[in-house]
């Protein structure tokens, strides 16, 4: 080998390493959380209006909802900022999750929603019941099922794909939005609406004299939604969930909300 080609020989494993290093992607972040929960590098937390599980305006300008002082919570958390994005419809939430224009929601964690998207452990129960409009001679849930009754529901809501199986004599009625199932009951157009009891109050507070009706049909069991394919960042949420139900926060957020319908956690 010449003086010259010697010379040569390291600039030239130099270059194949640099072109090497260019053809291999790099796993920027590894496993930090935050790479794998936030590509984007800003937490986008999708939220719905009109139930204190999610979001709700206040008048002082500071939202208010379990979902979203939990997404806040979780951005700190990951040390990136926080997008807050609010869609008129549950269904638009499901669906942001479900193909990555969102990164976290914060909804009932249902078997049928487990095969779309990833869940972490449940930080809250609430009981499901029915609103019934002023004026209705209905008394209790186990009155709901008979021939004639139209119940309302959320267009593609756990509510939407457990009552459609269950009642047998009664007819679901789908409505796009939670403002929509109130003008419906005020029509008298609807006989019920259903959804979890949160909610429920919360609507009955905007059509005087309806009430929300004793007894549960069932639970919802709210839990941290992610995109599938993120799942390697489930043990963080996992750890994230325990330290949000020890330290009071969920408690505190459902009380800064006037959250109803809570089902006690066992001990």
């Amino acid at each position: 080998m010449t003086r010259d080609s010697r010379r040569c020989a390291p600039a030239a494993g130099l270059a194949l390493v640099l072109l090497i290093s260019a053809l291999v992607p790099v796993q920027a972040g590894g496993d930090d959380p935050a790479h794998i929960l936030v590509p984007t590098g800003k937490l986008r937390a999708a939220l719905y209006p009109g139930t204190p599980t999610s979001i709700l305006p206040d008048p002082g300008g500071q939202p208010r909802g379990v979902g979203y002082e939990i997404g806040k919570a979780l951005a700190d958390k990951l040390h990136v900022p926080y997008e807050p994005v609010v869609y008129a419809k549950n269904a638009e939430v499901l669906e942001a999750v479900k193909t990555g224009a969102a990164d976290v929601a914060f909804t009932n964690a249902s078997p049928a929603r487990a095969k779309l998207m990833d869940f972490a452990p449940v930080y809250l129960r609430i009981e499901l019941g029915y609103l019934v409009p002023d004026g209705s001679g209905l008394k209790e849930v186990g009155e709901i099922d008979a021939a004639g009754r139209k119940v309302g529901v959320t267009t593609g809501s756990s509510s939407d794909a457990e009552l459609s199986r269950d009642l047998k004599n009664a007819t679901v009625v789908r409505i796009p939005t939670i403002k929509d199932a109130i003008e419906q009951l005020s029509a008298h157009q609807i006989d019920a609406f259903a959804t979890n009891k949160a909610t429920l109050f919360e609507m009955a507070e905007k059509l005087p004299g309806s009430r929300v009706l004793d007894g549960r049909w069932g639970e919802e069991r709210h839990a941290i939604a992610i995109p599938k394919g993120r799942d390697a960042g489930l043990d963080f949420l996992r750890d994230f969930t325990a330290d949000i139900t020890s330290s009071g926060l969920v408690g505190a957020a459902a009380a800064r909300a006037g959250l109803k319908g809570v089902i006690a956690s066992e001990k």
